[in-house]
């Protein structure tokens, strides 16, 4: 079985971040492992508290997963201070890490802070240059490139601005009113469409989480990029479409099955 590693924050309600990310590479059919950079307090309506890691322990932590189980992707999420950036780009570095994929979360979906703000800087400078891609919505995309982002053509032109000036390729997310359901991909000096319908279901907390993980996964499964994201996107439509409510009678695990039925077939 393939590998992959989420570095990223818990979500103590188990909708984003890391709980996100081990469920979705786990249906996605390869072996999940986390490194912790922060604990939050959150839940869908907001953040009430972070605790970080220290550096030095997320730094054992990433080198207790690549000194045993070797990662055939990882996955960098919720990363809110610039010594945390820090010590993950000098150990994804030290160990030659591949399949890097950046999610840079910013804000939360419930609008809570989630990074300060000289770790963008470091994200740029330092994270940006290892990832095969880097997965922004568009707010995220519109601090990256530093411009506004109100139609298709702005989404492009800030991703070829982000992946030229940083050497990544770039996935901007569509929605935030912009693109409905579509992304692009700016990879290779060409823009790629992902078109999508955007599905009536209230229960977005942790898609993007969700998105960037499944990309990871299929990466580590030997997917080039844009396959990677095409199976992603599908992946992450099938869940929405199954119309998971956490306030219903059935639990999300019951929907977890539901959806690794579906998809267990494509996973291998």
């Amino acid at each position: 079985m393939r590998t992959a590693l989420s570095i990223a924050g818990s979500d103590s309600s188990g909708g984003a971040g890391i709980q996100a990310d081990l469920k979705t590479m786990t249906l996605n059919g390869v072996f999940a492992m986390s490194a912790v950079t922060a604990l939050t307090a959150q839940n869908t309506t907001g953040v009430r508290d972070i605790l970080e890691a220290t550096p030095a322990f997320l730094a054992e932590q990433i080198d207790a997963v690549f000194e045993d189980i070797r990662p055939d992707a990882v996955k960098i999420g919720m990363v809110s201070s610039a010594a945390l950036v820090e010590v993950i780009a000098e150990r994804l570095t030290y160990y030659k890490a591949a399949n890097i994929v950046v999610d840079p979360v910013m804000v939360a979906t419930s609008g809570s802070a989630l990074m300060e703000t000289d770790a963008i800087a470091v994200v740029k400078a330092k994270l940006l240059p290892l990832a095969a891609v880097a997965t922004p919505n568009i707010p995220e995309a519109e601090v990256l490139s530093g411009m506004a982002i109100r139609g298709e053509a702005d989404m492009e032109a800030a991703a070829r601005a982000i992946g030229e000036r940083h050497g990544c390729a770039v996935l901007v997310k569509g929605g935030h009113s912009v693109s409905d359901a579509n992304d692009l991909l700016w990879a290779d000096g060409e823009a790629r469409w992902f078109r999508g319908r955007r599905i009536a279901n209230p229960n977005t907390h942790g898609t993007g989480c969700t998105l960037s993980s499944a990309i990871a996964a299929n990466l580590a499964k030997g997917f080039d990029l844009a396959a990677s994201v095409a199976r992603a996107k599908d992946y992450l439509s099938g869940a929405l479409a199954a119309m998971l409510d956490l306030g219903a009678g059935r639990g999300p695990m019951d929907h977890a099955f539901d959806l690794k039925s579906e998809f267990a077939k494509e996973a291998v």
